[in-house]
Order: C-alpha cells, then structure tokens, then sequence
C-alpha cells in the first residue's frame, strides 16, 4: 500500500526501522527480506538499522551481506548487553524524519507500516502496536503461566504507563525529536525498556495512538518467564520511581515538511564498532 505524503526532499530518509539483533543470524535474512519489501511498498525513502547486541553467531555478517534493493541496510554495533539499549543505539543514530523499532523474529506483520506512515504524518507523536487492542489478530501459544504473568504485569504498568492498553508489543515508532526525548534518557536496557520508554513519552506530552497488529507467537523468544518475569516487575518498579522525579520537557509541535515518495537504491552501509 503506497502512502501518499507531503511534497519535500527526496534526499531524506523518511522511515528508519531499528531492529535489534542478538544471535539471529538463521531468521535474520528472511527477516530482511521480508521488512524491505513492505518498506519498498510504501513509496518514500525508507532504511533499515540492524543493530547487533554483541552476538557470536554471525549476525553481523548476514547485515554485511545483504543484498542491494531499493531499501538500504545498514549495521550498528551495540557492546552494552540489553535490547533496550541496541534499540537506543539504533534510534539515536538516526537521521531520518520518523524512526522506530520491530522485533527480529517479525512476529508483528510489517503490513501495518503504512498505517504507521499515515498515523504519523497526520500528527501522532508516536504510533504503538497493541496486541490488547480488540481489532488485533493475535495467535498465541503461550503457556497458561505466562498468559496470567502478562495480566499481572499489566497491571503494574498501568501504574506508569495509562495511555495505552499494552507496552510490550516490538512495534513502536516515533517522530525522530520525541524518540531522542524518551530514549536519550533510558536506563532500563531489559525487557520493561518499553515501560520507560512510554512513560517518558507520555509524560512530555506526547500523542501516543495505539493500533491492531496481526502477531504470531514465534518460536525462539529469548523472553523466559522464570528467568524474566521477576526482573521485569523489578524494572517496572524502578522505571515508576525515576518517573516520579523526572525532569522531562513537553513535546513541540511539528513543523511540517514535505516529502517526495522516491525510494533511493542502496546496498549495505556497515557502522564502525566503538
């Protein structure tokens, strides 16, 4: 589905989708095939930003090697262990007019990119898939532990986060002024980085819109309830608390730019380990 954007420079990157990579060399490629062909639909220039967590597996190399098409791809290297730390590196490397992040395994459909383009254009702050959202198509096989986790863990976040029905779906995008506002602060690098990274949001100010996904349960999470779980209602706790005492500046409105749907050519761009 093509978007149909304002008129402005082509030489912009309008949509940079960061997506954070620990030992995801075997599910990475068909990933990256998959992401950039919904990208390319969507008529603007678009980018890709693999960010390796210090893996040991050759994830960089599948990056490095990725084929030349329409939508570029490059590599980020991320030394401090914690998806919530490779998804700040990404964002905060990026120059393009929205940034975002979705999960190795894509097991939200990138489908819903365009619905995303167009909530951000028509002035979102940030756009935020919701499983919980009751158009959502959501199949599940998640053990009956992990499903009451989930609720209790919602809970909580309601404590920090009240905007949104559901914070932990890997399929968030911003326009790139608030995302540097909400993740150049981060200090959660766990699996609650979502939880901070909302809560900021929300408190600057910023129009959060939550959408239906369609989500598959993907084999291979690297989420485990019993090694996870209790750190995660730990983190939600100490994310409630540095809120509570954040110095955190409103949200300007945006000044409107245009856009020229053009899509430039490219191959992989490989970032310079630290």
């Amino acid at each position: 589905m093509e978007v149909s954007p304002p008129d402005v420079s082509s030489e912009l990157v309008v949509l940079d989708v960061v997506v954070p990579a620990y030992n995801e060399a075997l599910r990475l490629p068909d990933t990256l095939v998959l992401l950039r062909a919904a990208l390319a639909e969507l008529g603007v220039p678009c980018r890709v930003t693999v960010v390796d967590n210090a893996s040991d597996d050759g994830t960089s190399a599948v990056v490095v090697n990725a084929p030349p098409g329409p939508v570029p791809v490059r590599l980020l290297w991320c030394g401090e262990p914690g998806k919530g730390f490779a998804v700040r590196r990404g964002v905060l490397a990026s120059d393009a007019r929205y940034v975002g992040f979705c999960d190795a395994d894509l097991a939200t459909a990138p489908a819903a990119l365009a619905q995303v383009l167009n909530l951000l254009y028509d002035g979102a702050d940030a756009v935020v898939g919701s499983r919980a959202h009751p158009e959502s198509v959501v199949e599940e096989r998640h053990s009956v532990l992990r499903r009451w986790g989930a609720v209790a863990f919602r809970s909580a976040v309601r404590q920090v986060v009240r905007g949104v029905s559901e914070t932990q779906c890997g399929f968030k995008f911003f326009r790139n002024d608030v995302a540097r506002r909400v993740f150049a602060p981060l200090r959660c690098g766990g699996f609650a980085f979502d939880v901070e990274v909302l809560g900021r949001a929300e408190r600057a100010g910023a129009r959060l819109v939550e959408i239906p996904v369609s989500w598959v349960d993907v084999p291979g999470s690297r989420f485990s309830p019993v090694r996870h779980g209790w750190q995660s209602f730990v983190d939600v706790a100490k994310i409630n608390w540095w809120l509570r005492s954040a110095d955190v500046a409103p949200v300007m409105p945006l000044v409107a730019l245009p856009v020229t749907p053009d899509v430039t050519g490219g191959t992989a761009a490989v970032g310079m380990r630290p």
